[in-house]
């Protein structure tokens, strides 16, 4: 059985061939240039553009590339790429597999998540795929893990989110606002971003994201997963508040991917908790 996944799941293509999966770079479009995520675009050199001007975009894997993968061969196969909704890369899928005959070998999955929580499960699906398990029981088992995702992000920018597009309306209007620190979340189906709450510091933001997670129910069972925009020592305090929590609960710090934090702008930080 074959994974594959988009660099949204902040798995770059060389950690994939490490672990055995397909990894299709999502991109970011600067002027008239396009540069693949980790391949042709690095964090650093992105943070660089940004803070001399630069206002970078985005798209998604590319249908070519899409189908080159899906074409390789004919052995079942599994696609974990960033939700619909989130991004164009879910559809860019399934417009993929679409335009081949004969694709009921294909099985795409909607992970209604991007970033660490995307990552974890496709870790999930690797292991599940070692332990010999067929692709409707794996399939079965990540939907436990996507029905129990929850992200909540606080940007140092809200220009960037504002951006990108997929805000809904009343988040986009708080952008006007000074001196506050909006904590956004998914909406309910997954397919937006929404306003959580609005705090004055990141502590009492950070507070509010731990007592949400409370409420949900995250627990020894969950692993949690903070994602930052390039400012290590914010998503520290950020973990470090997490962990006085959440003692008992795995953490994970991580960088996002080029194209991750075009979105979400230098400086933020995604907390996300999901079941095991």
């Amino acid at each position: 059985m074959r994974i594959i996944t988009d660099t949204a799941s902040l798995f770059s293509p060389e950690e994939g061939k490490t672990v055995g999966i397909s990894v299709v770079p999502t991109c970011v479009i600067h002027g008239d240039k396009v540069y693949r995520d980790y391949e042709e675009m690095q964090v650093d050199t992105l943070l660089s553009m940004i803070a001399g001007g630069a206002t970078p975009t985005t798209s998604q894997p590319a249908i070519g590339d899409l189908l080159d993968v899906f074409e390789e061969t004919t052995e079942e196969t599994l696609g974990l790429f960033i939700g619909d909704g989130l991004s164009g890369g879910y559809q860019s899928a399934v417009g993929a597999k679409n335009t081949i005959d004969d694709n009921e070998y294909i099985h795409i999955v909607d992970t209604k998540t991007l970033a660490g929580a995307e990552g974890y499960l496709v870790q999930k699906a690797i292991e599940l795929r070692n332990q010999g398990l067929n692709m409707e029981a794996i399939k079965t088992e990540l939907e436990k893990s996507i029905e129990s995702s929850a992200s909540f992000v606080i940007p140092a920018d809200f220009e960037f989110l504002k951006r990108s597009g997929r805000l809904t309306p009343i988040a986009a209007k708080i952008s006007s606002m000074i001196k506050i620190v909006p904590v956004m979340t998914l909406t309910e189906d997954k397919k937006k971003i929404t306003l959580f709450t609005i705090k004055r510091s990141w502590k009492k933001a950070t507070e509010a994201i731990a007592e949400e997670m409370k409420k949900l129910g995250v627990d020894e069972n969950y692993i949690i997963y903070i994602c930052h925009g390039g400012d290590v020592k914010a998503a520290e305090g950020v973990l470090s508040q997490i962990k006085e929590r959440f003692s008992n609960v795995t953490t994970e710090l991580m960088c996002l991917s080029p194209s991750m934090l075009t979105h979400g702008g230098p400086g933020c930080v995604l907390i996300q908790a999901v079941k095991k």
